[in-house]
């Protein structure tokens, strides 16, 4: 961790808080794939869970732009409790009724894809981003069969109904503020 810490500046591989885009407030968190490839720990799952209750209390939005390469798996089951601790929070936002937007960037797979990456209301992947919960060499393993051209990609799921909308980076701002408003 202390050397990921000296690489990136960041204390962990997520980066939280409120702010606003065009003008409503929002809460927002945001990975960083240079941070350990942006594996979820304790901290992340705590992270993340305290801007999701904190949004809720201010009856704001959340927005969370992911990326990772799953849990962080030498945590053991304190890794893996986030993905249910993510989640619960995500269900109260829900319960009171407002909104939540997931981000999805290359990559983001495991257990944040298998947790809160998958739960937004609307959610929002850039262009030729892989997504997905195991790797095409596992998943091949396990079913025993040839996996589709382009699977795994932010198009193939979307043309598959698992994500509604592909964006690229520079469009972003516009399309989170149209879902806002």
């Amino acid at each position: 961790l202390k050397s990921y810490q000296e690489k990136t500046g960041l204390k962990d591989a997520v980066l939280s808080g409120t702010g606003a885009v065009n003008g409503h407030p929002v809460g927002l968190a945001v990975m960083d794939f240079n941070f350990l490839a942006a594996t979820m720990g304790s901290v992340v799952g705590e992270k993340i869970t305290r801007i999701i209750e904190a949004a809720t209390a201010k009856k704001m939005p959340v927005i969370i732009v992911c990326a990772s390469g799953g849990a962080r798996m030498y945590e053991g089951m304190l890794s893996l409790m986030q993905m249910a601790k993510t989640s619960g929070a995500l269900a109260r936002h829900a319960e009171a009724g407002l909104p939540y937007i997931t981000v999805l960037t290359n990559p983001t797979t495991a257990g944040v894809m298998a947790s809160y990456a998958s739960l937004g209301d609307v959610i929002i992947a850039e262009p030729k981003s892989m997504i997905g919960f195991a790797g095409p060499r596992v998943i091949k393993e396990t079913t025993h069969q040839d996996l589709p051209p382009g699977f795994q990609t932010a198009e193939f799921l979307e043309e598959h109904g698992l994500i509604d909308i592909v964006v690229p980076r520079g469009d972003m701002r516009s399309v989170i503020t149209r879902l806002i408003e």
